[in-house]
């Protein structure tokens, strides 16, 4: 019966070809460098389980962030570790992706017919880095409130439209409820959804296009 079932949807998802093309595909002989692609996937789900768990309790306003952080790491049973995870998990995944793209660059991976791949990763970090800044004002303490000003205020100094991207970061001239309000919907909707776009198109790049072998080393 389970048979028939597994079947069944191999004949209208076709899974197993999907299977054998992610798990089952040849590839050339690599090193534990390689592993730096698959450590970052697996912070990015990391972060996003505990980041939704995390929400549950989170309060994103000014007058509740703090002591429902507070609340988190002190009262909340685990939740002092699911929070430590999110912050430990929050850096670990901007050393690694930087770590992964150092690689890739090292080792001539971004070359054709990778440049698609390589442009992507790029992104990635991007986002990354932008987790690391619209989460870093949640807490909503002295020295995330801050940080976060002199972040936005270097935006603020862009010739030309460093006003205009001030404003828009901050949601008025100063920081605020608002400020808070947009790097949480940021940090929780925008960029996750950037993410998980990325990743997909990413992963489709590496399964599609494969990986290179190490390269080999010029004989004196």
């Amino acid at each position: 019966m389970f048979l028939n079932l597994v079947n069944w949807l191999d004949d209208r998802f076709g899974w197993r070809a999907v299977w054998e093309a992610i798990f089952l595909r040849k590839i050339p002989h690599v090193n534990w460098l390689y592993t730096l692609g698959s450590a970052t996937l697996f912070l990015a789900i990391l972060q996003g389980i505990t980041g939704i768990l995390l929400t549950l309790y989170y309060v994103p306003t000014p007058d509740h962030a703090y002591d429902s952080v507070v609340y988190i790491s002190t009262q909340l049973p685990a939740g002092w570790f699911i929070r430590g995870l999110h912050h430990w998990g929050a850096s670990a995944m901007v050393v690694v992706t930087v770590a992964h793209l150092l690689r890739v660059f090292f080792y001539g991976a971004y070359k054709y017919p990778r440049e698609a791949t390589w442009i992507t990763g790029v992104f990635l970090l991007l986002i990354v880095i932008g987790f690391g800044f619209t989460g870093y004002l949640l807490p909503w303490d002295q020295k995330a409130f801050w940080a976060t000003t002199v972040g936005t205020r270097i935006a603020g100094v862009a010739p030309v439209v460093g006003d205009w991207l001030l404003r828009i970061a901050r949601g008025g001239d100063e920081l605020s409820a608002v400020t808070l309000a947009r790097f949480f919907g940021t940090h929780i909707w925008v960029l996750p959804a950037s993410l998980a776009t990325l990743i997909l198109v990413h992963l489709y790049l590496v399964i599609r296009i494969g990986i290179t072998a190490v390269p080999l080393r010029k004989e004196e």
